[in-house]
C-alpha cells in the first residue's frame, strides 16, 4: 500500500507532540504491540479529531475488506462531534467515501483497500444488543464515560480479528467511575497506551480562548473540563453563586415570562416566575409550599391556584414542569389557560448548565425568593454516594431552576423561544 503517514499528516493543520504521537503510536516500534490507546483530559484539548483521523489511517493502512466501529453516546451526537469533520478530512487526504446513512455505515477506499465503518450509539443498557454478532478489526469509543459499561464491554468483545486495536477517548468524570478504575488505572495491565491531554495540547486554541474556558467553569467542572482531572465534586453545588452579585430588588421591565415547577406532595413544591430583560432571566418571585411544615397536603387544584397567584396578570409563554408530575401537568392542561411542557431532567448536565448561566450572569434571583436563596446556600454534593449526585435535600428550588435552564434557556439558545409554547410533552 503506497499511502504513507507523512502524506496524510501534511494535509492536516499544525499538531502538538501528543497529537503527533496519536498518529504514529501503532506504527512505532516501541508501542505497536499495544492492544489499544486511551486518551483522556480537558475539553477541547485536541484528542478527538486527532484520534478519529488516526483511527481511520490505521484501519486503511493495515486492513482490507474488514469492518470497524465508531461509537458515541448517540448516533446523532457522534455525527455532530466526530463524524462530519472526520469525513471532510479523509476526503481531503484522497480517500473515497461512500455513505449509507440509513444503514449507519460508510465505506472508505484508498489505494485498492476498502473497509466498512459502522456507527453505533451506546446510550443505555439496551444498546449492547445492537452491536452483538458483528466481527470487528477495530473499535473507537468517543466519550466512553457516557456509555453504559455493558455496551462498552460488548463492543470490546467484538474485536476478534488478529491485530485489532481499541481506541478510547473521554473527558474525566469522578475518580470512582468504572472506566477510570477498570481501564485507565489498569491500562498497563490491559496492554493499553494512556495519553493525558491538556488545553495546551491543542495548537488551534488561542490563549484568549483558553482564558475564556478557564472563566466559564468553577469547582469540580473546572477541575475536570479545564485541568482534566478525575475528581469528585465536593461541598456546595453552586459555589459561584454570590448573593452580592446575583440578587436584585424590584422587578425589571420584561419582554418574556416563563414559570418552572418542581412539584411535590410529601416533599415541597417550588415554582419560579421568570422574566427576561435585556437577555438576562430574572427570578421575579416564587411559590414554595412544604406540606410537612404546614401539616397539610395540597391537591393539584390548590397548587394550581397558587400557580395562578404567582403569575398574576402576566402573559406567560410556557410553564416547564417536573416530568414526573403528570397529574399536575394534566391539571394545568385541563384548565386550558397556560401552555405547559415537560422539563428536561438530566441532573448532572442541568447542574453544569446552571453553573454556566450563573458564571455568565444570565440568571438573577429576587431578594423576595427567600427559599431559593436558602437552598443555594445548602445544596451540596453527596460525598458518600460513590458517584456524582447532589444530596436529595434542600433541592426543590434548585430542581425547578435546573428545569428552567435546561428547557427554556437551552431552547432559547437553539430555536425561537415561542416554539416551547407549542410543545405538548
Amino acid at each position: 500500500m503506497t499511502m504513507t503517514l507523512r502524506r496524510c499528516l501534511n494535509d492536516l493543520p499544525k499538531l502538538s507532540p501528543k497529537q503527533l504521537f496519536l498518529f504514529h503510536w501503532w506504527h512505532n516500534t516501541k508501542y505497536r504491540n499495544y492492544d489499544g490507546v486511551i486518551c483522556d483530559g480537558a475539553i477541547r484539548s485536541g484528542k478527538t479529531t486527532a484520534m478519529s483521523i488516526s483511527f481511520v489511517i490505521w484501519a486503511m493502512y493495515r486492513f482490507d475488506g474488514r469492518c470497524f466501529a465508531l461509537c458515541g453516546k448517540t448516533i446523532s451526537s457522534l455525527r455532530r462531534n466526530l463524524l462530519d469533520e472526520l469525513l471532510v478530512n479523509v476526503k481531503k487526504m484522497g480517500m473515497s467515501v461512500r455513505e449509507h446513512k440509513s444503514s449507519n455505515f460508510f465505506e472508505l477506499t484508498y489505494n485498492g483497500h476498502r473497509n466498512r465503518f459502522y456507527i453505533f450509539g451506546g446510550k443505555d443498557e439496551s444498546s449492547a444488543a445492537l452491536i452483538q454478532g458483528i466481527t470487528l478489526a477495530g473499535l473507537l469509543l468517543d466519550e466512553v464515560v457516557l456509555m453504559p459499561r455493558s455496551f462498552v464491554e460488548q463492543a470490546v468483545a467484538r474485536c476478534s480479528v488478529t491485530n485489532s486495536k481499541l481506541w478510547f477517548n473521554c473527558n474525566p468524570d469522578g475518580p470512582c467511575h468504572w472506566f477510570k478504575t477498570e481501564w485507565i488505572d489498569k491500562a498497563e495491565e490491559k496492554n493499553l497506551c494512556h495519553i493525558h491531554f491538556g488545553l495546551k495540547d491543542n495548537p488551534s486554541l488561542s490563549p484568549q480562548v483558553i482564558k475564556r474556558y478557564k472563566r466559564l467553569y468553577s469547582g469540580a467542572f473546572y477541575k475536570r473540563f479545564v485541568r482534566g482531572e478525575w475528581t469528585a465534586p465536593q461541598g456546595i453545588v453552586y459555589p459561584m453563586f454570590d448573593t452580592r452579585v446575583h440578587t436584585f430588588k424590584g422587578e425589571p421591565p420584561c419582554d418574556k415570562y416563563a414559570v418552572s415547577c418542581d412539584y411535590g406532595t410529601v416533599n415541597p413544591s417550588s415554582f419560579g416566575l421568570w422574566g427576561r430583560s435585556a437577555g438576562i432571566w430574572y427570578r421575579i418571585d416564587e411559590y414554595y409550599y412544604d406540606s410537612r411544615k404546614s401539616a397539610h397536603r395540597k391537591t393539584d387544584e390548590e397548587h394550581y391556584q397558587g400557580l395562578c397567584r404567582l403569575i398574576g396578570d402576566r402573559n406567560v409563554d410556557v410553564i416547564v414542569c417536573d416530568p414526573s408530575a403528570q397529574s399536575f401537568i394534566q391539571c394545568i392542561r385541563r384548565h386550558g389557560k397556560y401552555s405547559v411542557a415537560a422539563a428536561k431532567n438530566d441532573v448532572l448536565t442541568g447542574i453544569r448548565k446552571v453553573s454556566d448561566c450563573i458564571l455568565q450572569g444570565r440568571l438573577m434571583i429576587s431578594e423576595k425568593c427567600t427559599d431559593t436563596l436558602r437552598e443555594f446556600n445548602l445544596y451540596r454534593w453527596d460525598e458518600t454516594a460513590g458517584k456524582d449526585c447532589p444530596i436529595k435535600d434542600n433541592d426543590h428550588a434548585m430542581d425547578d431552576i435546573r428545569y428552567f435552564v435546561t428547557t427554556v434557556i437551552a431552547a432559547e439558545d437553539t430555536r425561537p423561544f415561542f416554539a416551547l409554547s407549542l410543545e405538548r410533552n
